[in-house]
């Protein structure tokens, strides 16, 4: 032995964990979106729920992924925590794949030629040469992520490889055999090692692929691996534990409880059966005879499936547990709590759950300061203490979720690759400043009607009736704002765009029938300064609205990007027939409610009257 071939080692170790890596991001990557809608569609019925856990887990490559994702899912209150549970054991089962996969070292291709292709030193360079081709030649993104999985695959068993090569040459000097005789003569310190390596790898599925490489020297006896593996759960679990509640609520971070919980009894069940079955006899023939690659799977595998098969009808005791040890939070209620715990740094790795947990909140935003909003202009008409306290409580809610969205916007954007995914989070934090502006008019309505409510002021009859046109206009904006927003409708963003022009007319005829009114004596002082105000709060929030349908607009079409000044100066100033055509018959909609004032009819004709 020399220092060459530890460097060998260590070498095959980091190719190895670099290539699980890669794969498992590509995976997650190109398939995170299709996970998250099939996830949501899990039913109450947990044997279901596992079934989903192992086919995710075998499919991305990390049982810690797909229970982080699970933990995710339910801090958001798409999955509920019982949902999750079935899951979470499916997960454990899921991770086996990967070991099943590394066998193939033990693959004898002597007797055929074809079974040479199975063989990992075939496996690797084709992979390898599939992996580059597509990344190097491919134009789609999809295609480059399947080249991506590839170069991880082909990576993987390149180090596994190196590793096999280097404990072989180990192997001579004595150190592996000293190493794995002192874990059998010990099985505690076996478990230990073993919850070490997997909690210091953060892959159960990475340090069973290790041992599976070490059993190449032919030292490796039963009773030196069984209670290390059985010691991975362990390790593996109490870091998925620790990444399901950094920033989570109370109920994701009882899905990790779970996971520890689950693989607790996991180990003290294997330790117990292993060591009954063996004094009865019925394991002398194994105990003390080298593994190999293939057996250290099959143990693994045997030892998931059995516990999840055996504790299966613990579902519910292991829930009560997790409740019992997390308690629920006592912050006072919160709306936006759900939507704002499912801004989760563990869908840093998979953008498309990411961006829809923003995508969630920001439409909840939207909603809630649209609600608030309608609220507010009732209490014009109708002023009721209780209903301004709500407001201004649901706009602390508005303002909350607004700091958080945009921080964790602000996080995920330097984790993204694709061209995609950055323009969609540059639209998000685009319109989350939108959504709590609009929100702030809706404060500020309520607190002129709490104003006017003090002063015993009230607006005359006509005014309200104008102000109600007004009113019916603004929702139509706001009707199309979120369904710009929500659905990325061009059409309804376009709307916007000619609705808003229409706004600025309707004001003005506003504010001159409102001046009228102070001529004729009809409207007090205080009244005119507070109609003066609703009425700049009103266009404001037509503003707002323009500005989610023009970011629609640039993200439907991002060649505009470049030019949108000019483009929507353009549409405005009459060069567009379509805009042209819904101003004007927006302009005449609205406008037939306000004939019979002498400001409307002078302003209709006035639009009426041909261009000089």
């Amino acid at each position: 032995m020399n220092i060459f071939n530890v460097l060998t080692l260590l070498g095959g170790l980091a190719m190895f964990l670099y290539g699980m890596r890669l794969m498992g991001d590509a995976l997650k990557e190109s398939s995170s979106g299709t996970l998250k809608k099939v996830m949501e569609k899990v039913t109450d019925n947990p044997v279901k729920a596992f079934i989903l856990g192992v086919a995710v887990t075998a499919l991305i490559q990390s049982s810690t992924a797909t229970i982080v994702i699970t933990s995710g899912l339910v801090g958001a209150g798409i999955l509920s925590l019982h949902q999750a549970l079935g899951i979470i054991i499916g997960a454990n089962v899921g991770t086996t794949v990967t070991g099943q996969v590394i066998r193939l070292l033990d693959l004898d291709a002597s007797g055929a030629s074809w079974l040479q292709f199975f063989k990992p030193s075939t496996l690797a360079p084709i992979a390898l040469i599939v992996g580059i081709v597509l990344i190097m030649g491919a134009r789609m993104q999809k295609k480059r992520a399947i080249g991506n999985i590839a170069m991880g695959f082909g990576i993987l068993f390149s180090g596994l490889l190196n590793m096999t090569g280097a404990v072989n040459s180990l192997a001579e000097s004595g150190i592996v055999e000293e190493i794995f005789t002192g874990l059998g003569n010990n099985p505690v310190l076996g478990y230990l090692a073993g919850a070490g390596i997997a909690f210091t790898l953060q892959s159960s599925s990475a340090t069973i692929g290790i041992l599976q490489a070490f059993s190449s020297s032919g030292l490796l006896v039963f009773k030196a691996i069984y209670s290390v593996i059985v010691g991975i759960y362990l390790g593996d679990c109490v870091t998925t534990a620790i990444v399901c509640s950094i920033g989570a609520r109370s109920e994701a971070k009882r899905v990790g409880i779970v996971n520890i919980l689950f693989n607790l009894s996991e180990t003290v069940l294997v330790l117990v059966v292993v060591t009954i079955v063996h004094k009865l006899g019925f394991l002398e023939s194994l105990w003390n005879s080298p593994v190999n690659s293939g057996i250290i799977a099959n143990t693994n595998t045997i030892f998931n499936l059995g516990c999840a098969v055996a504790l299966f009808p613990l579902l519910n005791t292991y829930e009560k547990l997790s409740r019992k040890i997390v308690k629920d939070d006592a912050d006072k209620p919160d709306p936006f709590r759900e939507k704002v715990g499912a801004l989760s740094p563990a869908f840093f790795s998979t953008p498309a759950l990411a961006l829809g947990s923003c995508y969630d909140l920001l439409l909840m935003m939207f909603r809630t300061a649209r609600e608030n909003i309608r609220r507010s202009w009732g209490l014009i008409d109708n002023y009721d203490p209780n209903v301004w306290l709500e407001i201004q409580d649901t706009e602390e809610g508005i303002d909350r979720a607004t700091d958080s969205v945009s921080k964790y916007i602000v996080e995920i954007l330097p984790r993204l690759k694709e061209k995609q995914h950055v323009a969609i989070v540059t639209q998000y934090h685009k319109v989350a400043t939108e959504f709590e502006r609009l929100g702030d008019q809706a404060v500020n309505i309520s607190k002129m009607a709490q104003n006017l409510s003090e002063q015993g002021t009230e607006f005359t009859p006509t005014a309200m009736k104008e102000l109600d046109v007004l009113i019916a206009l603004l929702e139509e904006i706001l009707s199309n704002a979120e369904l710009s927003f929500e659905r990325r409708n061009l059409e309804a963003a376009y709307r916007i765009e000619a609705l808003e022009p229409v706004v600025e007319d309707v004001i003005d005829v506003l504010k001159n029938n409102h001046l009228r009114r102070m001529s004729l004596g009809e409207c007090t002082v205080y009244a005119d300064a507070a109609f003066m105000n609703l009425l700049v709060d009103m266009k404001r929030i037509a503003d707002v609205c323009s500005n989610i349908g023009i970011a629609t607009i640039i993200r439907v079409r991002p060649e505009l990007a470049d030019r949108e000044h000019h483009y929507f100066e353009a549409l405005h100033g009459g060069d567009d027939e379509a805009f042209n055509k819904n101003y004007q018959q927006a302009h005449d909609a609205y406008f037939s409610q306000l004939r019979g004032t002498p400001e409307a009819e002078e302003k209709q004709g006035a639009d009426e009257a041909p261009q000089a």
